[in-house]
């Protein structure tokens, strides 16, 4: 079960309601170990002084602003928390804009509010007004350390509470070299406009978003299970724990179990026969120390 990555409140004007925040998005990116190619052993990142070359530990390690090329300010972490606004668990909305106002651009990252105990009938009250008035609720978040630009939306029985990007994150489309003026300027005659309205209205439907999957990852997940049934496998030496550098850095693949299936599903295939070759290995191995024993 999910836990919550924070449990405070939702307020605006007299209103409170107690919330908590969840994550509204799943990582279903795959991730690689990075090999050497010539004995297949995991490479690991280790973080080097550049003057000495030695590893430095996580405890000596500090943050640091370079201000000028070579020079740094340490910034000390009493200093970022002094930095950090005090209302660390509670979601204030500042005002209600509407929601067909806020471009695309701005939306970054979701997550979905979920009602704490006997907040229900405040979260149904807010939640419906937003769809009934069409507006969303603008306001600020701190989530672990950083503090968040925020919209509140309803979105089926849920609040969702979107990330904003800031205004300063976004570029400027003018900054680029964009087509300016309107369809004469560019010599595009009206049925070049209504073939294309045409072919739009063609194919115009509902948005069904579980109609679209990631079909790379799909493919590549094939590719790895082939890989495996195949045999195409490197198995490295086992590490041992004690033996690594403190604070060592570590990839965990998310495929681990999965290939640790199919391997042992393969090898119960065949159970209880014994490989051809081993079998015959062993029988000359026999033979050999049953010679021995005669000679002796």
């Amino acid at each position: 079960m999910a836990r919550p990555i924070w449990t405070g409140t939702l307020s605006f004007g007299l209103l409170n309601i107690p919330v908590k925040l969840m994550t509204g998005e799943r990582r279903v990116d795959l991730h690689f170990r990075m090999l050497d190619s010539r004995n297949k052993a995991p490479i690991r990142y280790e973080r080097v002084n550049e003057e000495t070359g030695e590893e430095v530990p996580w405890k000596e390690i500090v943050k640091a602003f370079e201000y000028d090329k070579g020079s740094y300010v340490v910034i000390e972490e009493a200093d970022i928390a002094a930095a950090a606004p005090d209302h660390k668990e509670t979601v204030d909305i500042d005002a209600f804009v509407e929601a067909a106002s806020i471009g695309a651009q701005f939306y970054e990252k979701p997550y979905v509010l979920e009602p704490g105990k006997k907040a229900e009938k405040g979260y149904v009250l807010l939640r419906e007004v937003l769809k009934r008035t069409g507006m969303v609720g603008i306001g600020r978040v701190v989530i672990r350390t950083r503090e968040y630009l925020a919209a509140v939306a309803p979105h089926d029985d849920a609040l969702m509470l979107m990330i904003l990007r800031y205004a300063q994150e976004l570029v400027d489309p003018s900054d680029y070299k964009l087509p300016e003026g309107a369809l004469a300027k560019w010599k595009i005659s009206s049925r070049e406009v209504e073939m294309a309205e045409q072919l739009i209205k063609s194919m115009s439907g509902e948005w069904k978003p579980e109609s679209y999957k990631d079909d790379f990852r799909q493919r590549l997940h094939k590719v790895i299970e082939q890989r495996v049934k195949s045999k195409k496998v490197v198995r490295g030496k086992p590490v041992d724990e004690s033996k690594l550098p403190e604070n060592a850095a570590t990839n965990v693949i998310d495929f681990a179990e999965l290939l640790k299936r199919s391997l042992e599903k393969k090898g119960g295939q065949g159970a209880g026969k014994r490989p051809a070759k081993k079998a015959a290995a062993k029988k000359t191995a026999k033979a050999t120390k049953k010679r021995a024993r005669k000679s002796a």
